[in-house]
């Protein structure tokens, strides 16, 4: 099973991107399941809307995760509680809409998504911790599913991979999300576990996170010419990994970056 995780869809730039690659992605690369984290897909870059998410399922993407931003466009509260392929932090405060996991078919497979949200310099939720334990109880790899993928959707290294250790050997993979920056340590950890502290982010790399680095100048030097942070809108690099995971246990064989186009070097 070859499961496509992205990382943050970041404003126009990003979702242009993928509407342009990624059913060939999909295709050349011979995925079964594609996952990609939209909490930014919106113009302003905050928080993700109905066409967003239409546009996002319509050309590949099978689960679509979130996590700080899923608010900030309120349209999406008329449809989180009944589109399931939408999936908010599971560690959210209680009563929130939406579900924080979901579970999927595919090939006559069961793929569990779980998103959780860090505690670190992040809104606060739940103990991430206590709620992924909690999780890992009542859906187990190969018990209940065949395959578990987590979007973590953190601030600090540190804590995610903290969650990495935690999983290891119980989830396919944990991958990092929110700070837009890809990093490199992309392995499979001593269980099995496939990990990478964070996938970075669909969206322009001339700018800083995604946002118009001109104006994001202005912000840190308190220019009071300054906007609201606004997308930058250059080309996008699509950046995530491709787990290749073991169909009888469940976790991972193998996982590679994928970085392609746009400004970052592109990687096949």
């Amino acid at each position: 099973m070859k499961i496509l995780i992205l990382g943050d869809v970041c404003g126009t730039s990003g979702m242009e991107a993928l509407k342009l690659n990624l059913k060939n992605i999909i295709k050349d690369k011979n995925i079964d399941f594609t996952i990609a984290n939209g909490e930014n897909a919106a113009e302003t870059g905050k928080g993700i809307t109905k066409q967003n998410l239409q546009d996002l399922l319509n050309i590949g993407v099978d689960v679509i995760t979130s996590g700080n931003h899923i608010w900030d466009q309120k349209e999406i509260l008329d449809v989180i509680d009944h589109e399931k392929r939408l999936i908010r932090p599971s560690n959210l405060f209680e009563g929130q809409p939406g579900n924080g996991f979901g579970i999927f078919k595919i090939k006559n497979k069961k793929i569990a998504v779980i998103n959780l949200i860090g505690n670190v310099f992040m809104k606060k939720s739940e103990d991430v911790f206590v709620s992924a334990r909690k999780l890992i109880k009542k859906i187990k790899l190969k018990e209940n599913v065949d395959f578990i993928i987590v979007d973590f959707h953190g601030e600090i290294t540190s804590e995610k991979m903290a969650m990495g250790h935690f999983l290891d050997g119980k989830v396919t993979s944990v991958v990092g999300t929110h700070t837009h920056v890809p990093t490199s340590d992309t392995k499979i950890l001593n269980k099995g576990t496939a990990y990478q502290s964070d996938l970075g982010m669909c969206g322009d790399y001339d700018s800083v996170i995604g946002m118009n680095k001109e104006n994001s100048l202005k912000r840190f030097l308190k220019d009071p010419s300054a906007k609201q942070h606004f997308p930058s809108t250059g080309k996008a690099s699509i950046c995530g990994v491709i787990v290749e995971a073991d169909e009888n246990s469940g976790l991972a064989k193998k996982v590679n970056q994928i970085i392609l186009g746009g400004v970052l070097q592109e990687k096949k």
